[in-house]
């Protein structure tokens, strides 16, 4: 029977026209993998990068069973549960981190290359430390998003590296006897006093980029007071949405040693991270850092002050419907009164939409690529 692939959605990942759950690089991945598959024993298969669960699903709905799986985006792992409740596909997968646990004995690994080369980098390690020797990596992707960069990486943990002919503008580099294994180790670098630490593939590595620059030198002096303005109960927290290595978290932590703060994001290595730059500034205690999609786990009109330098993509697409969605969920956290501090790319022109789900929304800051705002919670 062949698997509905037509039939996978994104949910609860931004859907739009254009944005797919499953692509020709998905179909090669597994075209390329049936016979390494087929061939391997129970609980050896492992799925790394799954963006919408086709990888998985199929695997499993071909025999695999047992099969680990790690995705960085929790939606990604809501869509792959979603996915597999609609076409049946059940009891035939476990997710975990990307950890030894995730890739230990592994004889065959499916893998959707990443664009980051240091997230690339941490994978390969991992993979060559703990999966079994004779372990066979099928790592593809779209040709547009490949480079050969990406085969010198490979080659640094394996000594045996093919590529695949193209099909539908997607490839598969095939990888065997790997040497030289390492785990991740976050790199980490000292801006303006706060120490930044970063995995592969978290957005904007051991670095400040210059939104979040922004964003940090026009935030106000007086955020406990104006947190304090609000209805305060036992658990109002400064919020830090979209995270990522968690600079805006530890700068609020450190600048206001009274708060305390929560910092989400959805993405896996993002929070590894954040929770890592916690650690090297001394503010773990004070700073509680969770994977979550937006703000789920917080209840309505609990929060009177939020941070957020929202992303412009999601996975590899460009999608300007990402942004709104997190503005969304921020209105429905803030109480009534409560700001949204928010840096946003100038072109993209956010202030309306900022006006339009959260409330009054005025500049308070703008560069030549960058806009600050205050939205006020009506």
């Amino acid at each position: 029977m062949t698997f509905p692939f037509e039939a996978l959605r994104r949910r609860p990942d931004v859907e739009a026209p254009g944005l797919v759950a499953v692509d020709a690089a998905d179909r090669l991945i597994l075209d390329e993998s049936a016979g390494a598959r087929a061939a391997a024993a129970r609980g050896t298969v492992v799925v790394i990068g799954d963006a919408h669960g086709a990888l998985t699903l199929a695997a499993v709905h071909a025999g695999a069973s047992g099969v680990r799986v790690h995705q960085d985006a929790l939606t990604g792992e809501q869509a792959l549960e979603a996915n597999a409740a609609a076409v049946g596909v059940v009891s035939g997968h476990v997710a975990l981190p990307l950890s030894a646990e995730l890739v230990r004995g592994a004889e065959v690994v499916l893998l959707r290359l990443p664009r980051s080369l240091d997230a690339l980098r941490d994978i390969a390690g991992l993979i060559a430390a703990h999966a079994a020797p004779g372990v066979v990596v099928f790592a593809g992707g779209r040709i547009k998003h490949m480079s050969t960069a990406m085969n010198d990486v490979i080659r640094a943990h394996f000594a045996m590296l093919d590529v695949t002919h193209a099909r539908q503008k997607s490839r598969v580099l095939i990888a065997q006897r790997p040497y030289d294994g390492r785990d991740p180790e976050p790199a980490s670098t000292v801006v303006d006093g706060i120490t930044i630490c970063a995995f592969g593939g978290a957005f904007a590595g051991a670095r400040l980029d210059i939104g979040t620059r922004l964003l940090l030198a026009n935030l106000p002096d007086d955020i406990p007071a104006r947190a304090a303005a609000g209805v305060r109960g036992t658990d109002d927290p400064l919020l830090d949405l979209a995270c990522g290595t968690g600079v805006i978290g530890a700068h609020l932590a450190l600048r206001h040693p009274d708060v305390r703060v929560v910092a989400s994001d959805q993405s896996a290595v993002a929070v590894a991270s954040a929770r890592a730059t916690m650690i090297a500034n001394g503010v773990a205690d004070r700073v509680t850092v969770v994977r979550d999609d937006a703000l789920r786990s917080r209840p309505d009109a609990s929060a009177s002050f939020i941070t957020l330098n929202p992303p412009f993509h999601s996975g590899a697409a460009v999608s300007d419907r990402v942004a709104p969605r997190l503005f969304a969920d921020a209105a429905r956290v803030l109480r009534r009164g409560g700001e949204l501090w928010c840096v946003w790319n100038s072109p993209l022109a956010y202030r309306s939409t900022l006006e339009r789900i959260v409330g009054p929304t005025r500049q308070v800051a703008r560069d030549a690529k960058f806009t600050v705002t205050v939205s006020t919670r009506r």
